[in-house]
């Protein structure tokens, strides 16, 4: 016999009305948009201004039902687990109501040994509209809430459910319903383990771990029904007694528990005493700074010699923390492992899709290639979305990529009533629990925005005195309470900026972590985030539209100019059209076309990001971290990201790759036209670069150039020798510009260019580029050749790949390669296009 099992009910259910109409058969994990959509019931959600009249079909309560086949054995404990309702719902199984749930962010556990029978059994989960709960809620006196954030319908605060699902300045109205994760029966006869919690100890070079374990028994209650009863249980040896309080007190003393370590090369160590010891560890590092070994634990559990459960852990053996040491700036804010401090290098995510059961493990993997592709170490999971799944972190562990985790609460007012109280408290141990033992979990931090908002925010910081006191009562006591409770190891910042807490000066720009948004909703220039040396910036961002092909995905050709009715629709920011424009005029001559629109915006999104990131890294040891605004968008929509919905890379996305390189070369530019080149050393070896700096003309004749060497220290920053160009540059600025090539030891490339005067006003001829393009099994190999420097040069094609370099600049004659490697089924050679910047405007012969 199976002692313990489960059996999913997941697949096919039926979707039907409030009224029991039945509408389409759904798959589960699913919802009412994925069903109704996947069945024709409904235009696609995302295509023009089908957002609106799906939204109000949302204001409906809906069933989800099936029936399944049950072989129930006598003795046995049988338990439905929920991992995900979205979001208030009533569960009945075989008729008769076993649980109301209120929270997309918590699993539940329904004990139904005593209602489920042998054969066919029923399940019902009637979910009502989340608009309209939302909508019925009624606040105590006094604690009145007006503020909404941009984009978002009112009152989504009053439901523990993806705040972003009810829209966002980037993301779509629509807080669809469902099963969005597993649901299944759990089974188990006379004990199950419930819990493994691992702790480490890092002592001159070993590693000790200490086991704790939970086991749950079955217990009969007065009325003779079965309850359950959650027991801690101290191994004392590899095959110890458990010691619990058990009522059973009989099972309870034969129960045993073996725990074993198995090392990332296959060997085997015991626990003894709930403990172990690793005499030489292989350590876990970030993305960049070493391997990333995982160990697996793993706890048996026995009766007798009757094997009962098992129950396994990966770990990484490292230490994670941040370090908040006072220095001359203030105090640093760093990642620290393993006693080494880092620069984290990354950006913020969203949830992939504003339909979470199209968030498949495939989508997520996809999306993380790309960010450890990209010299990524650390990625921020915002708390306006959701925890994502276990392989999200599971992937995490394996590439080196620190999460910052936020709980999912975000720019908004709350109303701390019991319920929501007891619905924290148990949101936080859960995924806690879940989350705790992942080698890259960094940190735990309560909100998104909310300290700073409380502090200076019109609309926002104008609410009672109560609601305030509800904020730090939230963040400040019960989160970091049953966090401690459950994780006692992770470091936890109370909210996003902070500064520490209790309204302290929550966006200091010399203590704790900053947003940054005076680029963009300031419309102050790119220069300016060099007047700022935050010591970690965890949000800054610039927008731009989507690649062309998304665009035509939800639009008429009709419909493709930025100020459409449909443009606007999927432009989630009001102001935001109006900011890009200014921002091209700043910089660039008016586009020539809708097209070329799209190219600038995203030339100016990677501009603006670089700028940001080298100036911090060039003051690595003040600033320790750059997390920009955003990594990728839940709809097709224009937004902050580097990647649109479908995956495509924007112009950031290339860039990324070139501004997070662990050897970085740049170059800052002072006033006196002196350019000073950079060295940035992100690795744990000593690099050393040769640098020459040219001046060009147009025609890319070389006119100036000087070369020194430099040597850089590991996890350091090298100024190198200024070079005062005023003499070469003056009378000329509209006729040249300057180029810095650094070829490092690693065997890496950094290039930069820079221009004296706004692109606007640089006399760039218009160049010729011509291409040829090889194929070598599944690798595109595109050669190409300018008769005059191009800048930002795009390399497009009609099937959607992913090139090892784009948007770059094309300085000499020399030629120059990119390659992308083809999808499998690709049939002959893909159609390519290549444009520069000269393409996006009107030049008169």
């Amino acid at each position: 016999m199976v002692q313990h099992e489960k059996f999913y009910l997941n697949g096919t259910w039926q979707l039907k009305k409030a009224d029991e109409t039945l509408l389409c058969p759904v798959e589960i994990p699913g919802s009412v948009l994925f069903g109704l959509t996947e069945h024709g019931l409904l235009e696609d959600p995302f295509y023009r201004m089908n957002e609106y009249p799906a939204r109000e079909l949302l204001k409906n309560d809906f069933i989800f039902s099936r029936e399944f086949e049950l072989k129930k054995e006598e003795g046995r404990v049988y338990t439905l687990c929920c991992d995900g309702i979205d979001t208030v719902a009533d569960i009945f199984i075989n008729g008769i109501p076993v649980k109301h749930v209120d929270n997309m962010h918590l699993r539940y556990r329904i004990l139904c040994t005593n209602i489920l029978k042998n054969g066919t059994n029923s399940i019902v989960v009637k979910i009502h509209s989340a608009i309209s709960y939302v909508n019925e809620h009624v606040s105590a006196p006094g604690k009145e809430i007006h503020y909404t954030a941009c984009g978002a319908m009112e009152g989504n605060q009053y439901i523990r459910k993806a705040h972003s699902m009810f829209g966002w300045d980037w993301g779509p109205q629509l807080p669809d319903m469902g099963i969005w994760r597993d649901i299944y029966i759990d089974s188990y006869e006379k004990a199950e383990l419930s819990d493994l919690h691992i702790r480490q100890e890092h002592i001159d070079g070993k590693v000790l771990l200490s086991a704790e374990v939970k086991v749950t028994l079955p217990e009969k209650a007065q009325n003779g029904k079965i309850v359950e009863a959650e027991h801690q249980v101290s191994p004392q040896s590899k095959e110890s007694h458990a010691q619990t309080l058990a009522k059973n007190a009989e099972t309870a003393d034969s129960l045993k528990v073996k725990i074993t370590l198995w090392t990332p090369d296959g060997k085997q160590l015991s626990f003894s005493d709930g403990k172990c010891l690793v005499e030489d560890p292989a350590l876990w590092w970030p993305n960049g700074y070493g391997k990333q070994p995982l160990y697996t634990v793993r706890a048996e559990l026995f009766l007798g010699g009757e094997f009962l459960d098992v129950k396994e852990l990966r770990i990484g053996l490292r230490t994670l923390t941040v370090s908040r040491e006072k220095d001359a700036w203030g105090e640093e804010f760093a990642f620290c492992v393993n006693g080494v401090k880092i620069f984290a290098k990354g950006a913020d995510y969203i949830p992939e899709d504003c339909i979470y059961s199209k968030i498949t493990p495939e989508r997520i993997y996809e999306l993380l290639d790309i960010a450890v592709a990209c010299h990524f170490n650390c990625i921020r999971i915002w708390g306006g979305g959701y925890y994502p799944a276990d392989v999200f972190y599971d992937y995490c562990d394996e590439h080196g990529l620190i999460v910052w985790q936020d709980f999912m609460y975000a720019c908004n007012v709350y109303e701390l009533t019991d319920a929501l109280r007891e619905s924290i408290i148990e949101e936080t141990k859960d995924n806690v629990k879940r989350l705790r033992h992942h080698a890259s979990l960094g940190l735990w931090c309560g909100n998104n925005e909310m300290e700073s908002a409380w502090d200076h925010w019109g609309g926002f910081n104008d609410h009672s005195d109560a609601l305030k006191q509800d904020y730090l009562t939230m963040f400040e006591k019960l989160i970091p309470e049953a966090l401690k409770s459950e994780d006692d190891a992770t470091f936890y910042w109370p909210s996003s900026p902070s500064s520490g807490g209790n309204f302290t000066d929550p966006d200091s720009d010399d203590i704790g972590d900053r947003h940054y948004w005076d680029v963009w909703h300031g419309e102050k220039p790119f220069s300016d985030y060099e007047n700022y040396y935050f010591r970690f910036c965890s949000e800054f961002g610039f927008q731009s539209f989507p690649c062309k092909k998304t665009i035509n995905t939800f639009t008429l050709p009709e419909d493709r100019n930025i100020f459409s009715e449909v443009m606007e629709s999927h432009q989630k920011n009001g102001s935001a059209n109006a900011k890009i424009l200014h921002y091209i005029a700043e910089n660039f001559l008016y586009p020539k076309d809708f097209e070329s629109l799209i190219y600038i915006s995203q030339v100016l999104q990677a501009i603006a990001i670089k700028s940001g990131v080298e100036h911090w890294r060039r003051n690595r040891g003040r600033c320790m971290g750059a997390i920009y605004w955003q990594l990728n968008d839940n709809w097709p929509v224009a937004s902050w990201a580097s990647i649109d919905y479908f995956g495509r890379w924007k112009a950031l996305q290339y860039f990324s790759r070139h501004f997070y390189a662990d050897v970085l070369g740049s170059l800052k530019v002072s006033e006196d036209a002196v350019y000073t080149p950079y060295l940035q050393n992100e690795t744990m070896q000593e690099v050393s670069s040769d640098v020459t700096v040219f001046v060009k003309n147009m025609l890319g004749e070389v006119l100036w150039k000087n070369s020194q060497r430099a040597v850089c220290e590991p996890l350091s920053v090298k100024a190198m020798g200024p070079v005062s160009l005023k003499d070469v540059i003056e009378g000329r600025e509209s006729e040249v510009f300057v180029e810095a090539v650094f070829t490092h030891s690693d065997g890496t490339l950094s290039r930069q260019v820079e221009m004296p005067k706004p692109y606007k006003h640089m006399q760039i001829k218009k160049a010729e580029i011509t291409f040829d393009v090889m194929i070598e099994g599944d690798l595109l190999t595109v050669r190409l050749k300018s008769d005059a420097p191009a800048f930002f040069v795009s390399v497009e094609s009609n099937v959607d790949l992913v090139w090892s370099d784009n948007f770059m600049h094309l300085t000499g004659k020399e030629p120059y390669e990119i390659t992308a490697v083809l999808p499998e089924g690709a049939e002959g050679v893909p159609k390519i296009r290549v444009r520069s910047l000269c393409d996006s405007w009107e030049v008169e012969e």
